[in-house]
């Protein structure tokens, strides 16, 4: 007896103790009602009404008039026309010039709404249903990016249906919550973020990314209050960011970051707008979360209201650096703007990743004494210094004129 008493009393000691050093609330310190003492984000945070306006805009080329996705891969802005042509279009990353047309041979193109990437494939949703909502093609191609790149497109085609939709009786136009234009890939999955023109919302499903036909299965509804035209997202952050417009054509992103698992709505939910009235925004893409590309459509209302097709840059650093900072806190990251910083596995290096558009850059190594160690050029957006002569200790990279690194310098 005095056994089994003991052990309860621990069980019930680590319990105890248990629930003290944990405790549920908003965890994201820019938020209004962020909790110090939170351990645990219970996506309960609230955020100040905000708006963010593009650092460049330029005018896309006439032939890119329903720009509908984006991406970014092989240091080039890829999109595409949601129903006019069946071309993948390369761009350039600093004003959207048109670099390459590659045609997607064999394929049609009904209603193109979203593009989307992993490691090996490229995947493009046709999908697009808003004419009457009673589509029975929807579709997702995918495509081996190597075939791409040599002209000879590998595409194949992921087939499917909504699980909770029954009725295909036409809807008229702009009136069915079965629209859809925007989607991510993850490791295993493919998770569709509906366009819902009845209620507003966004559904979001879960279907097979291997080629098949499936039933997408409906997973969660969350009220966005506006249409969901994009999205991008980045795994190992825990950060999507969807885009999208008001039934007035207000564009806005929607942040969702610190979620648990594929539950995306369970984390931090922060809607902004873009400084862009009447702007159809369509097309979103970034690679460190920080800097983001988006696009517009040919947008006429006469006649008073004309926009042009344009591919726009958006720095998020005020909104997400303190999260990014945060979450890459590995014990020798430190990331400022749009660079990493972290000694390689083998020891004696230190590696330097960059989503800089600017380069060549110059960087230079300091000891804590301001010594300087080493100088150099960053040239490309991967590149390792030796440092296999230093000491252990911290030194400070400084890249540029604007961007510093605190590095600490280990032995394995």
């Amino acid at each position: 007896m005095k056994v089994q008493y003991l052990i309860f009393s621990i069980i019930f000691f680590l319990a105890v103790n248990d629930s003290k050093a944990q405790k549920y609330g908003c965890t994201d310190p820019v938020a209004i009602n962020f909790d110090p003492s939170a351990t645990d984000n219970d996506g309960s945070c609230t955020y100040d009404v905000s708006s963010v306006l593009p650092t460049t805009s330029n005018n896309l080329a006439e032939n890119l008039k329903e720009t509908s996705g984006l991406i970014k891969w092989n240091d080039q802005i890829w999109t595409f026309n949601d129903d006019t042509d069946t071309n993948i279009y390369s761009l350039d990353t600093i004003n959207g010039t048109i670099l390459y047309t590659y045609p997607l041979k064999g394929t049609k193109n009904v209603d193109w709404e979203e593009i989307s990437q992993d490691d090996k494939y490229i995947y493009i949703g046709d999908f697009g249903n808003n004419v009457n909502g009673n589509r029975t093609d929807l579709k997702i191609l995918r495509i081996d990016k190597k075939s791409i790149l040599i002209d000879s497109p590998v595409i194949d085609t992921i087939n499917y249906s909504y699980s909770n939709q029954d009725n295909f009786t036409p809807s008229g136009a702009n009136n069915t919550d079965f629209d859809c234009e925007s989607f991510i890939v993850s490791p295993d999955s493919i998770f569709l973020f509906t366009k819902q023109w009845v209620s507003n919302k966004t559904s979001v499903y879960a279907l097979s990314k291997t080629p098949g036909t499936y039933i997408a299965n409906l997973k969660t509804t969350y009220d966005v209050s506006g249409l969901i035209t994009g999205a991008v997202y980045l795994e190992s952050k825990k950060l999507i960011v969807l885009c999208g417009y008001s039934n007035l054509l207000q564009p806005f992103l929607y942040l969702l970051y610190d979620f648990n698992s594929s539950d995306f709505f369970s984390g931090n939910k922060r809607k902004i707008s873009i400084s862009l009235p009447f702007h159809q925004v369509e097309g979103i893409a970034t690679t460190n979360g920080l800097k983001y590309y988006i696009s517009n459509e040919y947008f006429t209302k006469p006649p008073y209201i004309t926009i042009l097709q344009q591919f726009h840059i958006l720095d998020l650093s005020s909104f997400l650096s303190n999260y990014l900072d945060k979450i890459t806190n590995i014990k020798d990251i430190e990331r400022r703007n749009n660079f990493s910083v972290f000694p390689v596995p083998s020891s004696g290096f230190i590696f330097m990743k960059t989503d800089n558009d600017y380069l060549p850059l110059d960087y230079s190594l300091t000891n804590q004494s301001g010594q300087t160690i080493l100088t150099g050029k960053l040239i490309g957006e991967n590149q390792t210094i030796n440092i296999s002569d230093l000491s252990v200790g911290m030194y400070l990279l400084n890249i540029g004129a604007e961007n510093s690194h605190s590095c600490k310098v280990i032995k394995r």
